[in-house]
């Protein structure tokens, strides 16, 4: 899974929720742990316009908190930026899987719950494979690890 790094400010009896590795991202709660949560989903929203607008989505980088992403959105991202990297447009892909575009415009959809067979296609498409590893529970999600599924 993907793990954003979060810089959580006291704001008037609030706790401001930042990213810098998204600019774009802003949010808050109450208190440290709803901050988080909330951190998740617009993370999740700044990455879907991103997707929107064919733009770059960044490796995560450090920090002291951090979002952790769904494990399905952390597979979307990695199609998505692999499918950027190596230059594969939406079309290349329905072309290399035998899909219809609606089909792969779900698969880059961080709000479609797309099937895990769908997605190793999808990544077997442009050359990667998924590989799944469950950690202990208490082990924490940070970039560059992996973690059980939430």
């Amino acid at each position: 899974m993907l793990a954003y790094p979060i810089v959580l400010e006291d704001d008037d009896g609030a706790v401001l929720a930042t990213s810098p590795d998204f600019p774009e991202l802003t949010t808050f709660g109450d208190d440290r742990e709803e901050a988080l949560a909330r951190a998740v989903g617009a993370l999740e929203e700044a990455i879907a316009a991103r997707i929107h607008d064919r733009s770059d989505i960044p490796g995560p980088s450090a920090g002291e908190a951090y979002a952790v992403l769904p494990t399905l959105t952390s597979v979307k991202v990695m199609l998505y930026q692999g499918m950027r990297d190596q230059g594969v447009g939406k079309a290349e892909l329905a072309r290399r899987l035998g899909w219809h575009m609606p089909q792969v415009d779900r698969v880059l959809d961080v709000n479609h719950h797309s099937r895990l067979d769908q997605m190793d296609a999808a990544l077997g498409a442009i050359g990667k494979r998924l590989q799944v590893i469950a950690a202990p529970a208490s082990e924490p999600a940070l970039p560059g690890r992996t973690a059980t599924p939430r």
